[in-house]
Order: structure tokens, then sequence, then C-alpha cells
């Protein structure tokens, strides 16, 4: 089966970024692309109608248009991309994760309108990043261009799902043919006090934890990608979300699993997740296993 790459379009500038990183992810994975707009049925507006006249509503002619001339106008910057449009009578949110069990990956942007109001910083966003059946590529317009060689980022704790975070990375940076970069994020040091002993001792042993988790990390990456490029970057700072983000800057990707422990904890559907995804300072992957 040859999973599409699907991206939520309904015009605004928002989507059409979302689109063109959907267009070269595709690429990338040689995969067909589908460009879908959502539309509500009328009963999700709140807006009084007569029970016995219920009925879908049909495809709007405006968005068809807009939908192919968004395919038309890729088509043309990315030769040999196979991009198909579909117009689905549903909620957004509902609609892009019900098309994310048969993709390879879903794009979202930040922010849209019509059938993808609120996208990503709304409930939409946050619906599919959280649900989806896929991996999910949050996109927000670019506020400075980003490097095309700059790595990618991934968040290690030593969890689950962040060892599949790390495999992502990994996939990701290999079809970029960039760097990747391990990121560990742990508290900064208390300042000049004196430390006590035991304390000292403590804050040896994280380290030394964190040290051997990117060592770990470093190894099964290595060990399935022999050519890439891997850095282990242990980071320092209040907070996990603190640290990702400020990592970001210098990333083309930041990757992320859907829960973490420790440092990570909760991560997705925590603070740190949504964080990372709100404000990282370029696209952030959420690693959802496809099922």
């Amino acid at each position: 089966m040859n999973r599409p790459v699907v991206v939520g379009v309904d015009g605004s500038p928002s989507s059409l970024v979302a689109a063109e990183h959907a267009a070269h992810a595709a690429v990338l994975r040689s995969r067909p692309l589908l460009l879908v707009h959502g539309y509500l049925h009328p009963l999700g507006y709140g807006v009084p109608i007569n029970p016995y006249d219920l009925g879908v509503p049909a495809p709007s002619g405006e968005a068809q248009e807009m939908l192919e001339r968004t395919a038309a106008d890729l088509t043309d910057r990315w030769p040999g991309l196979t991009v198909e449009v579909r117009q689905v009578a549903g909620g957004p949110g509902a609609t892009m994760v019900e098309e994310s069990r048969r993709a390879d990956l879903v794009v979202v942007g930040s922010r849209g309108l019509g059938g993808f109001t609120g996208l990503l910083l709304g409930s939409v966003g946050a619906q599919v990043a959280a649900h989806a059946h896929c991996p999910v590529l949050v996109v927000r317009p670019d506020e400075k261009p980003i490097p095309i060689n700059a790595p990618v980022l991934v968040g290690v704790d030593g969890s689950e799902s962040s060892r599949l975070a790390v495999r992502y990375g990994a996939y990701e940076a290999a079809l970029r043919t960039v760097p990747l970069v391990l990121a560990h994020v742990s508290p900064p040091p208390d300042g000049d006090r004196p430390i006590p002993e035991e304390i000292e001792e403590s804050q040896a042993a994280y380290q030394a934890e964190a040290a051997r988790l990117l060592a770990d990390a470093s190894a099964a990456v290595r060990a399935e990608h022999p050519d890439l490029v891997v850095r282990e970057h242990p980071v320092r700072a209040a907070g996990a979300a603190q640290g990702l983000i400020e990592a970001s800057g210098g990333a083309s990707l930041l990757v992320v699993g859907t829960r973490g422990r420790s440092g990570f904890a909760g991560l997705l559907l925590g603070s740190v997740s949504q964080a990372a995804i709100q404000h990282a300072h370029c696209p952030v992957l959420v690693a959802h296993p496809v099922s």
C-alpha cells in the first residue's frame, strides 16, 4: 500500500506553507500527496435546521478550485510529484484523524480558516497531534529561512516513546542528508553556592545516566544508519520544554514522542510537547507509530 502524505488545506497562508512542506516530504519519501479540505456539517455550526431536510452538504466549488489551484502550483514546483485532492463532509479534526489511518504522514499548519479554523493552536491541531494513527508534522509559517543543511533534533529520555522518536528522527535526517542531534535536557547548576556532598553525588549520577542514554541512542542509530552523522547534545535548562525550544533554533526539524518520563513526562499530551509544538523555531514531528 503506497500510503500518501496528507495535508489539510483551506487556502490560508498557513495551510499553503504546510502544503509546501508536505510536498517536500512526499518527494523525499517517493509518496503521493493528498490535499484534503474538510468542511463542517451545518449542525457543526450550531445553526438551527429542519431535521426533515437534514442531509450531507455538497462540496464547495470554490474550495475545489482552491484545491486544484494549489495542486497545480505544487506539481509545477516539484516535478514528478503526484497530487490528489479531496473534499470531505466532516469536521476538520475528525477528518484528518480518519485520513491518518491510511497515511504515511499527516501535515498540519498552525492556523487556518473555514474548515480548518484554528488548525494547530486551537482544538483541531491538538486533536490531530494527539490522536493521529501515523506521524504528524506540525508546521508554522517560517519567521526566518531554515538552512537546508540544519540538523534534525530529537529529545532523548530513554522511554519507549523517545526511542521511537529517535528512529523517526534518524529516518528524517537520512532522507534530508543532514546530521542528527540527540538532546537530553537536565537542570542547570545551582549557581555558585556550595553543594552538599550527597546532592553533588546525586547530580553526578544523573549526568552519568544522561550520558548513558545519549550513548545508547547514538549506538542504536549508527547500527541502522552507519553513514549518518550523529551528535550527542546534553542541554542544561530549567525544563525540558525550554531546553528543546531553545535548541530548536538551530534545527530544521524537532522530533518528539507522544509520551516520556523524567524530564519529558507527559510528552505530547502534557505541557512539554504542547510547548514544543507551539513555540519551537522549526517544524515539529510528533512520532506516532503507523497503525
